[in-house]
């Protein structure tokens, strides 16, 4: 009988050596005579031991890594692919410590299922919640997604439940799904490691949200950096298709969805939700004015609701465990679990899904082990290009949407970015101003042109001159793009500027 070894098809693990490590696995089985099945997984999102390969026993997957091509050979030598004493055996995967501490909900799939694989999602607990679904009236499904306390992962954490109530309202023939794939967040990867490792996840998000409002089109907007996010959601859409998981007549239940993939085209603007539709409709991404909201009129005119992968992830296990479940978890007003992503310059880098209210610094040491280069850690920035930059008096903070809004900070979509002592916070702060400049839509003129002058602004600060006045000029400019921009890119990215100014006013000074 075969030994089913695991090797993960996951972006990051494939830039680690995963490809190769998969070749060579077969190829020294082959050459020994062993019977071996190399299944390629989506990532556990340890990705310091990627590439991560797992075996198949009957006591549970045993792992090994971090694993380079030329390690395989003297893993055979050591007895693989059965149990053996090799020095990177890390044992029963399911107890290394960094996954044991976790709660994983959206992720609870991940690295343990073949992604395409309808049998393999079934069984390990897919479509249960579209099962729910059918046997629930819309105005059910709702009020348990709203009772769960489900706010949006993508950044804004506006109620999920109130979106799709304000779309389930509207007495119109048409309504739609939108998924805002578009991750361009500096950090993040949560949404990809979904679609990559579990995207039958998403697919089922969809399918229930569409149940619960009405609507029978879903669109995914993936964003365009993710090719291979975007040949593993193709195929599991078209599969699921085929299985009448989608299409005219859902598993024979009458009702009729169905998705389309459609590929963003590298605008980080496109990220904001009614730029997203001007996108899809054929036009240039550019903000929409608000009122109407996408929940009356949006794609096409019509009622949509619009919400990111990790947010139509976390619908099914709510529908299959029920608001209390979810609700229970957490703190606050932020309930259920958040998708983690550490990143930068952190020695333990990878996705992290735990219950809202860990704190950055059990986050930072906990998990990610400190700083890489072994410096101190001197600041964070939290919620992608636009979020704050905390120094190390704030790492108690606990995750909570409230609790970082406290702090003049945001979770946005769950990055952190870390940065050791050897960071220029100034030359941080130049750099948010330029990327709005650069990301810029262009409708508005506070974002348009103030990221432009706050370039200039900045450039005269470090360069010495007339610091003071350019100072005072500064947090004007800031305050001026905070009150007065279209949409949140103009609007925060005076956050990231203002919190070097604050937490780090000596990085503004020129240097003798």
């Amino acid at each position: 009988m075969s030994i089913r070894v695991f090797v993960p098809r996951d972006t990051s693990a494939i830039a680690c050596g995963a490809d190769a490590v998969a070749e060579k696995v077969e190829s020294e089985a082959s050459s020994r005579g062993v019977d071996v099945v190399v299944v390629r997984n989506g990532s556990r999102g340890l990705y310091w031991l990627e590439p991560l390969v797992e075996v198949e026993t009957a006591n549970g997957r045993l792992g090994f890594g971090p694993i380079a091509p030329a390690d395989v050979g003297g893993l055979f030598e050591a007895g693989f692919p059965h149990a053996c004493s090799h020095p990177l055996a890390l044992g029963p995967v399911d107890q290394v410590d960094w996954l044991q501490r976790q709660q994983r909900v959206c992720f609870a799939r991940n690295g343990i299922t073949d992604p395409l694989d309808l049998d393999d999602y079934r069984v390990h607990g897919g479509w249960q919640g579209v099962q729910c679904a059918l046997s629930m009236s819309a105005q059910e499904i709702v009020q348990i997604v709203t009772d769960s306390g489900l706010r949006g992962r993508g950044g804004a954490a506006f109620p999920c439940g109130i979106k799709w109530k304000t779309v389930l309202d509207q007495m119109v023939a048409q309504k739609y799904i939108v998924c805002n794939a578009d991750e361009g967040d500096s950090g993040t990867f949560s949404d990809r490691m979904v679609i990559e490792g579990d995207p039958y996840r998403l697919i089922e998000g969809m399918l229930i949200a569409g149940i619960a409002v009405g609507a029978d089109k879903g669109y995914i907007y993936l964003r365009s950096e993710y090719p291979l996010a975007q040949r593993v959601l193709a195929e599991a859409i078209d599969r699921a298709r085929s299985a009448s998981w989608l299409g005219t007549n859902v598993q024979g239940s009458g009702r009729a969805f169905d998705v389309e993939l459609r590929m963003g085209a590298g605008a980080y603007i496109c990220g904001e939700e009614t730029s997203l539709l001007e996108s899809l409709e054929g036009r240039r991404g550019q903000v929409r004015f608000k009122p109407p909201l996408p929940a009356v009129k949006g794609l096409f005119e019509k009622p949509t609701v619009i919400n990111n992968v990790i947010t139509l992830a976390s619908v099914p296990d709510v529908l299959i465990h029920g608001a209390e479940w979810y609700r229970d978890m957490g703190m606050g007003r932020s309930r259920g679990t958040l998708p983690i992503q550490l990143a930068g310059n952190i020695r333990r880098g990878g996705l992290v899904e735990l219950a809202f209210g860990m704190t950055l610094r059990e986050l930072l040491h906990g998990f990610g082990g400190g700083s890489a280069s072994g410096r101190p850690i001197r600041a964070v920035q939290v919620g992608g290009p636009l979020g704050a930059y905390l120094p190390e008096s704030q790492f108690d903070t606990p995750i909570d949407y409230e609790a970082f809004a406290a702090i003049d900070a945001m979770l946005g979509h769950g990055g952190i970015v870390v940065f050791d002592d050897t960071v220029d916070m100034a030359e941080q702060a130049r750099f948010a101003m330029e990327f709005c400049a650069i990301e810029s839509c262009g409708k508005c003129t506070p974002c348009r042109i103030g990221s432009t002058r706050g370039v200039e602004v900045i450039d005269h600060i470090r360069g010495g001159t007339d610091s003071q006045a350019n100072m005072v000029l500064l947090r004007s400019l800031c305050d001026t793009m905070l009150h007065g921009s279209l949409c949140a890119l103009g609007g925060l990215t005076p956050l990231p500027v203002l919190s070097a100014l604050k937490h780090f006013p000596e990085d503004f000074v020129l240097q003798p």
